[in-house]
C-alpha cells in the first residue's frame, strides 16, 4: 500500500485532510475509471445485474392474469396489466433507480448502507438516528430478497419442462436444488469471472426475449395501444378492488432494481446504465409486449404465456437458456448480499466477517464465505417448503417494496442536502416515487399470509441481530475503557517510574487511541518490561467506500519513543495493518515486520448479573462476538508475530 502518512500535531489539520480528500473523491468511480474495460464492464453487469430484473418475464405476466390472479381474462384486463408492468419499468427502474438513484453514490459504492452512509455524513447529529435505523432496516429486508430470488428464479425456469410434458414434474425440485447447489459453489471464483463467464450467454437471453416478443406483436400489433397509460388507469375504474390485488404481480416485473443499485460498486454507474438502455429495457419491453399479444390471440395460454410464446421446436432450448439466465438472476442478490455484508461489518451492524477479494482489477468484487453457505441453506429450505415459483411468487415482493421505499427517502434526503435540491422538487419528484413504492407495498402486503410471513419474519431476524451488535458494541466499549488511563498520564508515570525497556517494537491495536490499550496494561502487569519502542494503532472505518492514500495514515509522535497511529479504511476497503505500518515515518531504528510484536486483547464475554441488555439480547450479542473472524486474520497481521492476552467482561 502505497500510503502517505502525515505527522499531526494539531487534530484539526486532519479533519481539513479528511474533507479535503472527500471533495477530491466525490465524483470517482474506481470499477468503471478505466474507460478502455467499459465494453467488459458492460458485458459483465449484463451478466450479474440485470439477472434478476431480467427473468421477470418467466412470471409476471403469468400471475398477473393466471389461475392465481383476481381479475378476469379479459382483453382490458390484458392491456391494463401490460400498461401497468411497462410504465412500472419506465419510473421506477428507469427514471427512480437508472437515472436518479444510480447517481446517488457514495463515491461509487451503492446499495442501502452506502446510501445511508451519504446522508448520515450531511445531517446534524440528532437526525442521524433515524438514518441508522432506516439503513438496519433496509438491510435487514435486503436479505429476503436475497434468498427468494434465486429460489423463484430458477424454479420458474426448470418448471418450463413441464410444459413440455407431464413426465418432468417428479425432476423439477431435484434439477432446481442441483442448479442452485452449483451456483452457490461457484461463488468463491468471483463475481467478475462469473459476469464475463454468463454476459454472453445473458445477452442471448435478452435478444431472444426480443425476437419472440415482436414475432408475436407482428401478427397482433392491437397490443401496442397498451402503450397508452390509461389503460392501466381503467382498470382501477372499473375494479380497483381486483386491480389493487393485481398490483402484487405487476410489481414482480421491477424486483430487481435494488439489486441493480447495490452491486453499482461492481461494475459502475457507467457500465449499468449502457446495458439498461442498449439491451435490458428494449428486450422486456418487447417480450412483455409479445406475452401481451399472445394472451389476445389465445386467452389459454395464460397458464405459462412466457414459454408458450416460443414454439415448440424450441421448447427445450429455451429451458435451458431460461436456467442459465436465471442462474444470473441468482447471481445479482448474491453478489449485492456480499457487498451489503461488507459494508455492514466495516460500519459496524455485524461483527467481523472473512472477506476474500476475488479481482485485482476492480475493486468491490468480493467473495464471503459465511453468507454464501447461510444464503445456500435458507434457499434450500425454501425450494423445499414451497415447492413451486407460483407458490413462492406469494412471498415475493413485500421486502422489496419496503426497502424500495426506504431507498425513495434517503435519496430525497441525498437530493436535498447534498446535491442542493430545492424542496418544492424534492417533494414532487420523490413524493411521487415514495408514492408509488408505498402503493405497491400496500398490494404486497395482502399476500402475507399466503407467503409474504417469510421476509418479514427474516428481515426481523436479521434487524434483531444488527440492532443487537450495535448497541452490544457501545456498552462492550463503555466497559472496556470506563476509568482506563489516559496515555498522558501513563507517559508522565513512565517518566517518575521508569520501567525495563526491552529491543524491538510493540504494536497495540486499539478501540480508543486515547486511552492506554489493555494489552499494553496486562503486558506490563505480568512481564514488567516495555518494548523499546511502542506503536498504539487505531483502525478508523469512515463513512465513504475507500480512503485516498494521502490521508490513509496519522502518526503523532508522543515522547518516550511511544507512538500513536491512525489508520483510516473506507467501508469497502480491507485494512492491512502491517502494509501501512511500513510507510509510517517512526524514526530509528528501521521497522522491521520480523521485529514486530502485535499485541492484541482477546476478550471472553460473560453474562452479567446486572445486564444492560435484556437477558436473550445478551446471549444473542455473546454467540455473535465468540462466532467473530480472528482479528489477526481481519487485520492481516503476521500470525506468528502475533501475542493474544486474554480478559473476561461482563455485558
Amino acid at each position: 500500500m502505497a500510503s502517505h502518512p502525515r505527522e499531526l500535531p494539531d487534530s484539526r489539520h486532519a479533519e481539513g485532510g479528511r474533507q479535503a480528500a472527500s471533495a477530491r473523491g466525490g465524483e470517482i468511480q474506481p470499477a468503471a475509471a478505466d474507460h478502455g474495460r467499459l465494453p467488459a464492464l458492460t458485458l459483465a453487469a449484463i451478466g450479474i445485474v440485470y439477472g434478476d430484473i431480467g427473468t421477470s418475464p418467466l412470471y409476471a405476466m403469468r400471475e398477473a392474469l393466471g389461475a392465481g390472479g383476481v381479475l378476469p381474462l379479459t382483453e382490458a384486463s390484458v392491456l391494463g396489466v401490460l400498461s401497468l408492468i411497462t410504465w412500472s419499468l419506465l419510473t421506477i427502474v428507469t427514471l427512480k433507480y437508472v437515472t436518479v438513484v444510480l447517481g446517488a453514490d457514495n463515491r461509487g459504492e451503492g446499495g442501502i448502507l452506502a446510501l445511508a452512509s451519504l446522508v448520515h455524513r450531511s445531517l446534524a447529529s440528532p437526525r442521524r438516528r433515524g438514518v441508522v435505523l432506516l439503513a438496519m432496516i433496509g438491510a435487514a429486508l435486503f436479505y429476503g430478497d436475497g434468498l427468494i430470488t434465486p429460489a423463484i428464479s430458477v424454479l420458474s425456469a426448470i418448471e418450463g419442462l413441464e410444459v413440455a410434458t407431464p413426465l418432468f414434474e417428479p425432476y423439477v425440485l431435484p434439477l432446481t436444488l442441483f442448479v442452485l447447489i452449483v451456483l452457490f459453489l461457484m461463488q468463491s471464483r468471483g463475481t467478475g469471472r462469473i459476469g464475463v463467464l454468463f454476459g454472453p450467454i445473458v445477452c442471448l437471453w435478452f435478444l431472444t426475449l426480443g425476437v419472440l416478443g415482436l414475432v408475436q406483436i407482428v401478427q397482433t400489433p392491437a397490443v401496442l395501444r397498451a402503450l397508452d397509460p390509461s389503460y392501466g388507469l381503467a382498470l382501477f375504474g372499473s375494479d380497483p378492488g381486483p386491480a389493487f390485488v393485481t398490483l402484487g404481480a405487476v410489481f414482480l416485473a421491477v424486483t430487481g432494481a435494488e439489486a441493480l443499485y447495490a452491486d453499482m460498486g461492481h461494475f459502475g454507474r457507467l457500465p449499468i446504465r449502457l446495458a439498461w438502455f442498449g439491451l435490458v429495457l428494449p428486450g422486456l419491453l418487447l417480450n412483455y409486449f409479445g406475452q401481451g399479444a399472445l394472451l389476445l390471440a389465445d386467452p389459454a395460454a395464460v397458464a405459462n404465456p412466457f414459454y408458450l410464446l416460443a414454439p415448440d421446436w424450441a421448447l427445450y432450448a429455451m429451458v435451458v437458456l431460461a436456467t442459465a439466465a436465471t442462474v444470473i438472476a441468482s447471481q445479482a442478490v448474491i453478489s449485492g448480499a456480499f457487498s451489503l455484508s461488507w459494508q455492514a461489518v466495516q460500519l459496524g451492524y455485524l461483527p467481523r466477517l472473512e472477506v476474500r477479494h476475488t479481482s485485482a482489477q476492480t475493486i468491490g468484487q468480493i467473495y464471503i464465505p459465511q453468507i454464501n453457505w447461510l444464503l445456500l441453506a435458507g434457499v434450500v429450505l425454501l425450494v423445499i417448503g414451497f415447492q413451486s415459483s407460483s407458490n413462492l411468487a406469494a412471498a415475493y415482493g413485500i421486502a422489496v417494496s419496503a426497502e424500495m421505499a426506504i431507498t425513495a427517502v434517503l435519496a430525497a434526503l441525498v437530493a436535498r442536502h447534498r446535491w442542493g435540491w430545492p424542496p418544492a422538487a424534492v417533494v414532487a419528484l420523490f413524493g411521487a416515487f415514495l408514492l408509488a413504492d408505498l402503493t405497491f407495498l400496500s398490494a404486497n402486503a395482502l399476500k402475507i399470509l399466503a407467503g409474504g410471513w417469510f421476509p418479514i419474519v427474516l428481515a426481523l431476524a436479521v434487524f434483531v441481530l444488527m440492532s443487537t451488535w450495535r448497541r452490544g458494541r457501545e456498552l462492550m466499549l463503555l466497559r472496556l475503557y470506563r476509568g482506563a488511563p489516559s496515555l498522558g498520564a501513563f507517559l508522565t508515570g513512565l517518566s517518575l517510574r521508569p520501567v525495563t525497556r526491552v529491543p524491538g517494537t510493540a504494536v497495540f491495536l486499539t478501540a480508543s487511541p486515547e486511552a492506554v490499550p489493555r494489552a499494553l496494561l496486562h503486558n506490563l502487569k505480568h512481564n514488567k518490561v516495555l518494548h523499546e519502542r511502542v506503536v498504539v494503532v487505531k483502525v478508523i472505518t469512515e463513512e465513504i467506500p475507500r480512503v485516498a492514500d494521502a490521508e490513509r495514515l496519522e502518526v503523532e509522535h508522543l515522547g518516550g519513543n511511544f507512538h500513536r497511529v491512525l489508520m483510516r479504511y473506507g467501508f469497502t476497503e480491507q485494512p492491512d495493518v502491517p502494509a501501512a505500518l511500513r510507510s509510517c515515518q517512526l524514526g530509528p531504528p528501521e521497522l522491521l515486520l520480523e521485529e514486530t510484536s502485535f499485541f492484541l486483547s482477546r476478550e471472553t464475554y460473560l453474562p452479567s448479573a446486572r445486564p444492560d441488555l435484556s437477558p436473550w439480547r445478551e446471549r444473542i450479542f455473546i454467540q455473535m462476538a465468540n462466532n467473530a473472524t480472528d482479528a489477526t486474520r481481519f487485520f492481516r497481521l503476521p500470525h506468528e508475530r502475533v501475542v493474544e492476552l486474554g480478559s473476561q467482561i461482563e455485558i
